[in-house]
């Protein structure tokens, strides 16, 4: 089995009206949350960012930046199979991407069951993660 790298992209994707993506897991079902997937052997945080959108919601070619923040987080036990034994914490790297306006998203539906573009305190209250709630927070309305 080839183990999951520790490390991963959040990529936050809001509109000027303020509204945020946010899409729902297949597993578990009622899970919440932005863009996000591990980085691949060899991959730069920005290439797996762009990969990560590009896959999950067919948005390929919006500009991405780079909000230079990056959080260590424990990984919790569900997911723990997916990594090298002894691997206990992610480096999550997070990005912005500002849109004029809602677009329609493609869903991969081995990962994803539906979407939707919530108003920012739905999408706080909706979201599943501690460090997307915290990148909401930060500013994804001045990235749109």
């Amino acid at each position: 089995m080839a183990w999951k790298r520790p490390e991963s992209v959040l990529v936050i994707v809001a509109v000027r009206d303020g509204r945020m993506l946010l899409l729902e897991r297949r597993r578990p079902r009622g899970f919440w949350q932005s863009v996000t997937g591990s980085l691949e052997a060899g991959e730069t945080p920005a290439a797996a960012a762009r990969r990560e959108l590009c896959e999950e919601t067919g948005l390929c070619d919006v500009p991405l930046i780079d909000a230079r923040i990056a959080r260590r987080f424990p990984i919790v036990m569900p997911w723990r199979h997916r990594y090298a034994p002894g691997i206990r914490g992610n480096l999550e790297h997070v990005f912005y991407v500002g849109l004029p306006r809602p677009r329609p998203v493609a869903l991969n539906p081995h990962e994803h069951l539906r979407y939707r573009w919530l108003a920012r305190g739905e999408a706080l209250r909706r979201t599943c993660s501690w460090t997307d709630r915290a990148s909401i927070r930060r500013g994804a309305h001045r990235h749109a």
